[in-house]
């Protein structure tokens, strides 16, 4: 009845999340399933636990298992360190060891997950062991698999020599390199190449080898194969091995470089797979890091064509291929030569490509637009390739405006892209989790610098002073305030992560404060809500973690911000300096912990103590097994492998001992504290006996004193019914008193009252007549200053008529100078006199200019102070507020005084001026 009241929606979503859970079941218990499996073949390695443990394999294959590495789980981490001591164990068959690398490569899902593998699981040795007890057979599919899963494992990453089985591994790639078997060359090669790209140790050591120069001369010839993967990995570890020594001289010299460049753009944009073009984009990001051939690349005469279909490939909706275009671009930018050449090609229009036959045709997308659409780009997994273009527009912004004269298009181009950027600062919500929010804080702060870039030209900071609001940037700086505060409360995560977060958030709150220090004088209200937020006791958090960063940038920011909050009146500079000293005292602390932390495991349960008794004595049959091995010279080519593997074995058991050996001394310790508290608990005891002997004592002498007091007792009842009757009559006065004491206190109060009205009168009759003799004293100024002035105007009169006289006498001369030629050129020189005395006027004033200009930035200076005094005005304003309108009503009296000596005043005036007249 009640599931058929459901609404269809309700009833859905209560569907999926019963799915949800039972999946969730489902995944835990075939990884229980799966740990009893493994843990029995590896007691009873027989038939039937081998192909019981096959089984479990492949029904968690088809389990959707696609973060359970990262999830940090314990039931996934012991499934895959099992997996991975299997797979690493030589007894293992081929068969189960195969299914084992399937399930882990499919574990790892995503870059994330391949990490873990190779740093958490140490699976690249384990790989490198199973290739190396194969290595007889290298067309085996078991091994073919290690190099595929290895290819993946090791890209990207830094793969040390001292890892183990790596030296054996280069061996056997260099072996299998020369060759000529094409089905396991492809492999080796796409390995090699992971193994050479930045790492100077694994090629010092492989160019200390003795058949280095045939392994040469074998590459060289492969690079003759129709196959342009073969091609580009071939060129991958020649340019890594070579590229500073004289082979790569003449292999990437001006004669070949530019048909190489054309090979690697080739692949790159018509390339036959993703594979072959992440390879493709890897070996330009190399070889640009050489200033010889970034300078080659510079003068390539077909550059600017292969930008533009590079830029075309943008189009593409794949984020995987998109993010390399994008890293190959970053690379580009990074040369100043081709910096220039990528602002042109990215910010005009898109120009017509040539076909083969010679048409032209026009570019689908635009630089700038594909650009954009990446940027805000909805496709699942394009977050690394908004910030890359964030990085890009970056440096090509900061390229564009160092020039002269700013073009047209990045103007267009720029006004495009305001609008973009601001909706990255409007969508920020902490409500949908932790990881949401860094990448949300992550992208802030890069929009941030792209627009303090854009605010460093005029023309380009009124732009943004158009798009950006106070109240976006004032509304963004509290959110992240309240982030930085209550990013612990938000997440579960552990204290380490709500640090990270706290760092993040903190990196784009002082960003944000940076663009409002940039627009604070062109942005209306921008300087209050700057300097408002400046003197935010939360804003401590941030300045602390930026004073106390290792970055530089934020270090600068931070002093900049503190050097303008230090002169606001209400700025927490002694909570910033108790801050700064905890942080302080906290990395200090973690540096310590770093040294002494070398492996801090839990206390191990009773039933580890057990396995780890029964591995013992395994150990010390197996060290006999090895003796006996030892004594055999026909096992002797595997004891070398056995005491690698009982090595880490033994190390393991070391680690646990001391481990056991911190137990017992906290066990010790927790031993003497308990014998203390039973010592002090037997003195406590005897203590407590000789106290209840003693009230004991006092029991009896209180018995023997109640008695006594019960006959006192009685005969006080009868005294106290006596009293009572008497105090009866007491109460009754006692009230007629009370009463009379209220109406006397009533009446005092009354008179005080009075007494104070009558004071506050007299005192205000005092200054009205304080206030009436004044008036009459400047009425009395008045009169005397009104006399002067009509004996001044009679005088300004009189030489008013003498003035006309001699304005009469010299128009008359005017009038003969006119007729005189001579007086003509008098007056011309004396007009030329009158040029040169207005030149020197006019230095004059350019001086008194200067000195204005002066008085202006004083006058600047002090805008800006009273600017900050505003903002603590404000605070005083309210305060001021209530004062005043205490003040309206006393301000209402003496206003009606004032009229009435106003109207006096008016009368004798108006008395004095009848007198006058």
């Amino acid at each position: 009845m009640f599931l058929e009241e459901k609404s269809p929606q309700v009833s859905h979503c209560w569907i999926i999340n019963k799915r949800v859970s039972f999946r969730k079941m489902d995944t835990t218990s075939r990884l229980k399933s799966l740990l009893l499996a493994i843990q029995q073949y590896r007691e009873d390695r027989t038939a039937q636990t081998a192909a019981q443990l096959e089984k479990q394999l492949e029904e968690v294959s088809r389990l959707k298992c696609d973060q359970l590495l990262t999830s940090g789980q314990v039931l996934p981490r012991d499934c895959v360190n099992g997996l991975v001591e299997l797979a690493g164990n030589q007894n293992t068959s081929p068969t189960l060891t195969s299914s084992i690398i399937s399930l882990l490569a499919q574990l790892a899902y995503d870059d994330a997950g391949w990490e873990i593998l190779h740093n958490s699981y140490n699976l690249t040795s384990v790989l490198a062991s199973v290739i190396h007890c194969h290595s007889a057979s290298p067309g085996e599919p078991l091994v073919l698999q290690c190099l595929q899963v290895l290819q993946k494992l090791t890209y990207n990453t830094q793969v040390f020599p001292s890892t183990n089985y790596i030296h054996e591994l280069i061996a056997f790639l260099i072996a299998n390199i020369q060759s000529h078997n094409d089905g396991i060359i492809l492999p080796c090669l796409g390995l090699m190449a992971n193994l050479c790209r930045d790492n100077h140790s694994v090629q010092s050591h492989i160019k200390s080898l003795d058949n280095v120069k045939p392994f040469y001369h074998t590459l060289i010839n492969l690079m003759a194969q129709n196959s342009l993967t073969v091609v580009v990995f071939t060129l991958s570890i020649l340019a890594s091995l070579t590229l500073n020594e004289k082979v790569g001289e003449k292999l990437f010299e001006a004669k070949n470089i530019c048909q190489t460049f054309q090979l690697v753009f080739n692949i790159i944009v018509n390339g036959d797979g993703t594979l072959t073009r992440k390879y493709s984009v890897d070996l330009l990001v190399n070889l640009l890091k050489s200033p010889k051939i970034a300078d080659y690349l510079i003068r390539y005469e077909h550059l600017s064509a292969c930008m533009y279909q590079v830029l075309g490939l943008l189009k593409s909706k794949d984020p995987d291929s998109a993010a390399k275009v994008l890293e190959l671009l970053l690379a580009m930018s990074s040369v100043s030569g081709l910096r220039s050449l990528l602002c042109e090609v990215v910010f005009r229009p898109a120009r017509p490509k040539l076909r083969a036959g010679g048409h032209r045709q026009c570019a689908a997308v635009g630089g700038g637009i594909a650009l954009m659409q990446w940027l805000s780009s909805p496709v699942e997994g394009a977050e690394s390739c908004s910030l890359q273009v964030l990085q890009l527009l970056n440096e090509l912004l900061e390229e564009s405006l160092r020039a002269e004269t700013l073009s047209d298009f990045v103007l267009s181009f720029i006004e495009m892209l305001l609008p973009v950027l601001l909706v990255f600062l409007k969508g920020l919500d902490p409500a949908r989790g932790a990881p949401h929010l860094k990448k949300q804080c992550h992208r802030i702060t890069h929009v941030t610098g792209l627009l303090l870039i854009l605010c460093s030209e005029d023309s380009t900071r009124s732009l943004v002073s158009q798009q950006v609001s106070a109240q976006l940037c004032l509304s963004q700086v509290e959110t992240l305030l309240s982030c930085c505060h209550s990013n612990s409360s938000l997440t579960g995560l552990p204290s380490g992560t709500d640090n990270d977060l706290s760092k993040v958030c903190s990196a784009a709150l002082l960003k944000t404060l940076e663009l409002m220090s940039k627009l604070r004088q062109q942005v209306k209200d921008m300087e209050t809500s700057f300097y408002r937020v400046l003197q935010d006791q939360r804003i401590v958090t941030p300045l602390s973690l930026a004073l106390t960063s290792n970055h530089r940038e934020r270090v600068q920011t931070g002093l900049s911000l503190l050097f303008e909050a230090t002169l606001l009146p209400d700025f927490p500079l002694l909570i910033l300096g108790e801050s700064i000293a905890a942080n302080n005292a906290y990395c200090h602390r973690e540096a310590e912990l770093s040294f002494k932390r070398v492996a801090v495991q839990e206390v191990p349960p009773p039933s580890i103590l057990d396995s780890s008794s029964g591995s013992r004595r395994s150990v010390h049959s197996l060290a006999e097994k090895m003796q006996s091995g030892l004594e055999d010279p026909s096992k002797s080519s595997h004891v070398s492998e056995i005491i690698n593997v009982y090595e880490q074995k033994l190390a393991a058991f070391a680690s646990k001992e001391s481990g056991l050996k911190d137990l017992l001394e906290a066990k010790a310790l927790a031993l003497s504290q308990a014998d203390r508290l039973i010592a002090q608990y037997r003195f406590q005891q005897a203590q407590a006996e000789a106290e209840a002997c003693k009230l004991g004592s006092l029991l009896k002498e209180a018995e023997r004193r109640r008695e006594d007091l019960q006959v006192e007792l009685s005969n006080q009842a009868l005294e106290a019914e006596l009293l009572k009757a008497d105090m009866g009559e007491l109460l009754h006065r006692n009230a007629r008193l009370q009463k009379g004491s209220e109406e006397h206190q009533d009446l005092k109060g009354a008179y005080n009252a009075l007494l104070n009205r009558f004071s506050e009168t007299e005192r205000l009759l005092e200054e009205l007549q304080a206030a009436h003799n004044s008036l009459n004293k400047q009425n009395e100024a008045l009169k005397k200053n009104y006399e002067a002035l009509q004996q001044k105007h009679e005088n300004t009169a009189a030489e008013l008529e003498a003035r006309e006289e001699e304005i009469r006498s010299l128009d008359s001369d005017l009038k003969q100078k006119n007729s005189d030629i001579t007086g003509l050129r008098a007056e011309l020189r004396s007009k030329e006199e009158k040029v040169k005395a207005k030149d020197r006027e006019k230095k004059d004033l350019e001086e008194t200019v200067d000195v204005l200009r002066k008085e202006l930035n004083k006058t600047e200076q002090a805008r800006k102070d009273a600017s900050i005094k505003a903002s603590s005005l404000e605070l005083q304003r309210s305060q001021l507020e209530t004062k005043l309108k205490e003040k309206e009503e006393e301000w209402n009296k003496n206003t009606a005084l004032m009229a009435m000596i106003h109207s006096l005043s008016s009368e004798i005036k108006k008395s004095d001026v009848n007198l006058s007249l």
